[in-house]
């Protein structure tokens, strides 16, 4: 089973969509945030160890924030900007995936993409911390809530949910 089919996937999506602005949560050692670069104006990557950022390929639209999401969720409120894509891979509890979205969510741009990993572990093995842990739990609680964002998970394992903000249907009637 691979793993990490995800990051192929995610690159691709990401070199359609073309996000003005990316920001990836949880960087581990930059393999997906790198593949990103050709593809995005601004990439923000966020961790917590300070050595994910030496993975992380030199390039003057790529910055490293190293702190927690939280951390950086304060420093959007002060110097806000529109992220066309997210990814939320750091903690993979329950919890920090729906602090994560909700932190996030008001930054996230109309028709904006959020990608959530590890949100459909094909196996008890994978429910480990150190993998997926709980973050599979999260999405069951978001799907309860209405809101101007809509919620479909890729069921192969270890999982990939893709969210688009939106209030209308079509991005170009979002004005309207």
């Amino acid at each position: 089973m691979n793993l990490n089919w995800h990051e192929d996937f995610i690159v691709h999506l990401a070199s359609v969509v073309q996000p003005k602005v990316y920001v990836e949560l949880g960087l581990c050692r930059c393999a997906l945030f790198n593949r990103i670069i050709p593809y995005a104006e601004q990439l923000i990557g966020v961790d917590i160890n300070s050595d994910a950022g030496g993975y992380m390929e030199a390039s003057v639209k790529a910055r490293f924030f190293n702190g927690t999401t939280q951390e950086y969720a304060k420093e959007l409120a002060a110097n806000p900007l529109q992220i066309n894509m997210l990814f939320i891979d750091a903690d993979h509890s329950k919890e920090a995936v729906i602090q994560d979205f909700r932190d996030y969510l008001p930054f996230v741009a109309p028709h904006g993409l959020i990608l959530l990993h590890d949100t459909h572990p094909g196996n008890e093995y994978l429910i480990q911390p150190e993998w997926c842990g709980t973050a599979y739990q999260a999405i069951e609680e978001l799907l309860k809530e209405t809101g101007p964002f809509e919620l479909m998970t890729i069921p192969v394992s270890p999982g990939l949910t893709i969210c688009r903000k939106r209030h209308a249907q079509l991005s170009w009637q979002e004005g309207l």
